[in-house]
């Protein structure tokens, strides 16, 4: 292990430099820092191919970002960046290699991991995928009355079903409309009814998503969704014309019904929240055709290069990254808020929030030591102008400074005269307000300007000030497209493995899901039976009788 496992990162020179640099940095104002410098926006904004990054709206200057990069040498950032692209098992408490990258290695470069290529590997999976899409979009696999596929039903849940329907909602625009997607991954009956109440079983294909063909909740719906296809096929034989499998568990996936050679790839490599690049993104390529589907790989890989090679000051993930650390470990600002000017983007808060929280809401570090610091923040958001009428009076007036992410597009994919300009003006006039705010002397010009009486002023100066120096990043997308897709989502993936190596905590596990799921478990086996077991607590244990005896009359 190198010197960064085993150094506690508050010990690092730099870490201390940081701590220091933050508390004079809370009695700076941006404002004050733009005055001093009008390189600013140069100087803290990197343009790349399709994406402009903008981070100027933070509460950094020069001798912060110096130590934030000195920070990526204290814990050796670059050796652990090429330790995850060399397939070493940098996934510490499962002993895995973290190789999500090489689902979109376009380039085919060798990558060696026990003795095999995955490079090959990963092509053969993604030629299964191209030829099953071709078939089933082209109307050559057909159900087992003989009529070809119009609606693909996916059963997944986390990554195997954010990932996919986040991408597919994003890129509707680009469907041909040869099936119709669908998806379902809430074990509530609720769901799954309501998507198959208007489908004709003769026409659905569904893609069960699992690598260990056991989850709950996937399980659950998949044996729902069996028993409607049976009402209408009254033969199990049809189960392989209406189903295949995403899974590394074959025995079980053959055993449910489904033909072996219907069975796509997963591997413990790629973890859920990092999957859509995988066969788990079939859904995707169904709806958009396989070509789209290489796009938003291509755009991926893109910004895989740019990670790996890229210099520290000029790295667009290491600089996210860097910019989280000091916002939440440093500034105290415990949650973050990813906001889409764009309806296409209208899952991505969602799908990030299980990115970064799944990844590195943990709080023991390598060595299974407590942090003693905090790691990274909740994040929530929802479309940026929903918001502005729900909660950005909480973002510009509330005592809690929550920094956060504008991602906007300057062309509209589908452009309406007037309403682009419209939502755009909104987007740069947001991320202006909540760094320069309004102060009470402003405020008082204003109200007489306005000609209100002093009386009046008094009584309202006070509920209009804006104290400002809100931080923002913003992500200027030159439209949203497959490539562009591809570009946003991996910058978010390899900002949130830079997190990690500089948290010192394992992001590719997630044993917190663990527990719940165990529980849950022994409780279904009660509220299945007539007796209620004496482990639990005594409010659960009254939750559960209370439930029963309703459940009863």
């Amino acid at each position: 292990m190198t010197h960064s496992a085993e150094t506690n990162r508050t010990n690092l020179p730099s870490w201390k430099a940081l701590s220091a640099l933050a508390e004079s940095m809370k009695n700076q104002h941006m404002n004050d820092l733009f005055a001093m410098d009008a390189q600013r926006f140069d100087k803290f904004s990197i343009n790349l191919p399709n994406i402009l990054f903008d981070y100027s709206k933070n509460l950094i200057d020069d001798s912060v970002m110096a130590e934030l990069l000195q920070l990526t040498k204290d814990v050796d950032l670059a050796d652990w960046r090429d330790k995850m692209f060399n397939a070493e098992r940098i996934n510490l408490t499962e002993n895995r290699a973290v190789l999500h990258t090489a689902l979109r290695n376009r380039k085919q470069k060798q990558i060696l991991f026990d003795g095999e290529n995955v490079a090959e590997q990963v092509e053969q999976a993604l030629a299964h995928m191209e030829t099953f899409v071709n078939q089933v979009r082209q109307g050559q696999w057909k159900g087992y009355s003989g009529k070809r596929i119009t609606d693909i039903v996916n059963i997944g849940v986390g990554g195997s079903n954010l990932g996919p329907q986040m991408v597919t909602e994003a890129l509707k625009h680009y469907s041909d409309q040869s099936v119709n997607v669908h998806y379902v991954s809430n074990v509530d009956g609720a769901q799954i009814t309501e998507v198959l109440a208007p489908l004709n079983p003769e026409k659905v294909l569904f893609i069960v998503s699992s690598k260990t063909f056991t989850t709950t909740e996937t399980m659950t719906n998949a044996n729902t969704a069996t028993q409607w296809l049976l009402k209408s096929a009254n033969d199990k034989s049809a189960i392989a014309n209406h189903f295949v499998a995403v899974s590394a568990n074959i025995k079980n996936a053959t055993e449910f019904g489904i033909h072996p050679d219907n069975i796509f790839s997963m591997w413990d490599w790629v973890g859920g929240r990092f999957s859509l690049w995988s066969a788990i993104g079939l859904p995707i390529a169904l709806d958009l055709g396989f070509d789209k589907f290489i796009e938003l790989l291509d755009g991926a890989n893109d910004i895989d290069e740019h990670f790996q090679h890229a210099p520290m000051t000029e790295n667009v993930p290491v600089l996210m990254a860097l910019l989280s650390l000091w916002n939440c470990t440093f500034l105290g600002f415990k949650s973050q808020a990813i906001l889409p000017y764009d309806q296409t983007l209208h899952m991505l808060s969602a799908y990030l929030q299980q990115a970064e929280m799944e990844s590195n809401g943990k709080s023991v570090t390598w060595n299974g030591e407590k942090t003693g610091y905090a790691t990274v923040p909740s994040i929530w958001g929802e479309l940026g102008i929903n918001g502005q009428h729900a909660f950005y009076q909480y973002l510009h007036q509330s005592n809690n400074i929550v920094p956060a992410d504008f991602i906007g597009s300057v062309e509209s994919v589908t452009p309406v005269a007037g309403h682009h300009e419209t939502l755009m003006s909104n987007f740069f006039a947001q991320t202006q307000a909540l760094m320069t705010g309004v102060n009470e002397q402003q405020v008082r010009a204003d109200l007489k300007a306005k000609g209100r009486v002093p009386e009046v002023i008094d009584k309202l100066a006070p509920h209009k000030v804006h104290e400002g120096n809100r931080p923002t990043n913003t992500l200027l997308l030159t439209r949203i497209n497959p490539k562009t897709l591809g570009q946003l989502i991996a910058l978010y993936e390899h900002k949130i493995f830079a997190q990690g190596i500089l948290l010192q905590i394992c992001s590719f596990d997630q044993w917190g899901v663990e527990l719940g799921k165990g529980l849950a478990a022994d409780i279904e086996k009660e509220l299945l039976s007539d007796e209620v077991l004496p482990q639990h607590d005594s409010s659960t244990t009254n939750l559960i009788k209370f439930y029963k005896s309703v459940k009863q009359q």
